[in-house]
C-alpha cells in the first residue's frame, strides 16, 4: 500500500522508536523503514486535530464574544449532555468526557477519508475494534465502580437463582457480542460507503458529488449510533437492579 505523506513524516520521524518498541515487544515488522501504517497515521491525525480544536477554543474562551468555534463546542456538549440524561438517567452528564472525546474522534475518522490525500481510519476493523473494546472496559469499569466486584458479578447471574448456570454464559456471551457490533457495524459502513463513493466519482462525477452528501450523512448517522449505544450500555451498568 503506498504511504500518505503525513505516514511518510511520521515515519520519517518515529521509526526508529517505533522498531524498537515493536522489537521489545516481539512483534514483526515488515518494512522496518515504515513501521507506521497508514491507518495509524490517519489516527494520530485525527487525535491532534481534536486537540487542536480543544486548545483554540480554550484559548478563545469568551463570556461576552463567544466565537464561532466555542459556541460550536458548547452547542455540541450541551446537547450531548441531555441526551446522555435522557439515556443513561441523572447524572449522565458525568460520563461527558468520555462520549464527547468519542463522538468527535468517530466522526472526524469517519469523514476523514472525504479530503484529497487522506484515508477514514474507521473504514479499517483494527480501528473499529480498538474503539469498541476502549467503550467495552469503559462501561465495565464504571459497572464495577458504582457497585462493587461482587454485586456487580451477581448482575450476570439473573435475577432466579436456578437459572444462575444458564444466565451465566448467555450474559458473558451478550457482552463480547458487543464488541462485534460495534465494530462491524461501523467498519462495514463506512468501508461500503467510501468504496461506493470513489467508484461514483471515478465513473460519474456527477452522481459521485451526491454519494458524497450521502456518504456525510452516513458518518454521522454511525457516530450518533455509536455514542448512543455506549450510552445504552453505560445506562445498564449503572442501573440500580443490579
Amino acid at each position: 500500500m503506498d504511504q500518505l505523506w503525513f505516514t511518510r513524516i511520521l515515519n520519517a520521524l518515529f521509526a526508529r522508536p517505533v522498531d524498537a518498541l515493536l522489537g521489545a515487544l516481539h512483534v514483526a515488522v515488515a518494512h522496518p523503514q515504515a513501521p507506521i501504517n497508514n491507518t495509524f497515521a490517519m489516527e494520530v491525525l485525527v487525535a491532534l486535530i481534536l486537540m487542536i480544536l480543544a486548545a483554540l477554543a480554550r484559548a478563545r474562551l469568551s463570556v461576552d464574544q463567544p466565537g464561532t468555534l466555542q459556541q460550536a463546542v458548547e452547542v455540541s456538549w450541551q446537547g450531548l449532555g441531555e441526551h446522555s440524561e435522557e439515556v443513561i438517567g441523572h447524572g449522565g452528564s458525568r460520563f461527558l468526557p468520555y462520549l464527547f472525546t468519542l463522538a468527535f474522534f468517530i466522526l472526524l475518522g469517519n469523514l476523514m477519508g472525504m479530503i484529497p490525500g487522506f484515508e477514514t481510519p474507521t473504514a479499517d476493523i483494527t480501528v473499529t475494534v480498538g474503539l469498541a473494546l476502549a467503550t467495552f472496559f469503559y462501561y465495565h469499569g464504571v459497572g464495577l465502580r458504582k457497585h462493587g466486584v461482587l454485586r456487580y458479578a451477581r448482575s450476570f447471574l439473573g435475577p432466579i437463582p436456578a437459572l444462575a448456570p444458564l444466565m451465566l454464559p448467555i450474559e458473558i456471551i451478550s457482552h463480547f457480542a458487543r464488541i462485534l457490533s460495534l465494530s462491524v457495524r461501523l467498519y462495514a459502513n463506512m468501508f461500503a460507503g467510501e468504496l461506493i463513493t470513489l467508484i461514483f466519482l471515478a465513473l460519474f462525477p456527477v452522481a459521485g458529488i451526491l454519494f458524497m452528501g450521502l456518504h456525510v450523512f452516513v458518518a454521522l448517522l454511525q457516530a450518533y449510533i455509536f455514542v448512543a449505544l455506549t450510552m445504552i450500555y453505560l445506562a445498564g451498568a449503572i442501573a440500580e437492579e443490579h
